[in-house]
């Protein structure tokens, strides 16, 4: 049974939400403010945790930094009543994984429940370039498995969709990496704002890499990226 750990100061609405999840088999936490999800997140580590941004005492920004600091793998869905692109692309550069925009049906949210907890869950079938879990990039030592990316003793621990998408870039090495094919194995389409999150990981990748000047990461307009050395 996957734990879920819902954050939403509208109590009515956490609690239709809570209830409709238990319904279809999920084990639920519910908070009501920031501060108490948090502690709630460090006692009973949740599968996947649900959050408000808009919260009092510590917002859903604030929760996620606060959860990254100690996990940077358990998948992250924002609710929110915001529209703006600003928001949207925060949540995911703080190591938010998906957003549901206000009013949203419980079905789509099973739905991106689901398909967080099946990508993070499952174990590839195949590993990078030809089985092996190290790749080496230049200075870096990007270990798949383990999610990381080291130079000089000093490591970088990745999210999953960071590993995977330095993973598709290594594998296809002084080759276009798809845009594309990209968003649609790992957020599932290609929309704008997955296109924009998709950005912001590949901004994070080009700030983990900046210190070996050799290691780039080169955006082919309207195709895709490619990573050279």
């Amino acid at each position: 049974m996957s734990k879920v750990l819902l954050i939403e100061d509208e109590w009515q609405l956490g609690q239709i939400v809570k209830d409709s999840l238990e319904m279809r088999g999920f084990e639920m936490l519910y908070a009501a403010d920031g501060k108490e999800g948090l502690r709630l997140y460090q006692e009973h580590k949740p599968d996947v945790v649900v959050l408000d941004i808009m919260m009092p005492n510590m917002d859903g920004f604030t929760v996620t930094t606060e959860i990254r600091r100690l996990d940077k793998t358990t998948p992250i869905i924002f609710l929110t009543a915001k529209s703006q692109t600003t928001d949207v692309v925060k949540g995911f550069e703080l190591g938010g994984n998906d957003y549901l925009k206000k009013p949203f049906s419980m079905d789509e949210l099973i739905v991106r429940i689901k398909a967080l907890l099946q990508r993070f869950k499952e174990t590839p079938a195949v590993s990078p370039s030809a089985g092996a879990d190290v790749i080496q990039i230049g200075q870096y030592v990007f270990n798949y498995t383990k999610q990381t990316l080291t130079r000089n003793n000093n490591t970088e621990f990745l999210s999953h969709r960071e590993a995977e998408i330095l993973r598709r870039l290594s594998e296809n090495l002084n080759q276009v990496m798809e845009r594309k094919t990209v968003l649609l194995d790992l957020w599932g389409d290609d929309s704008f704002f997955n296109a924009r999150s998709m950005d912001v990981f590949i901004t994070k990748l080009r700030r983990y890499l900046k210190d070996d000047p050799r290691v780039q990461i080169v955006n082919i307009r309207g195709v895709g990226y490619k990573l050279i050395f």
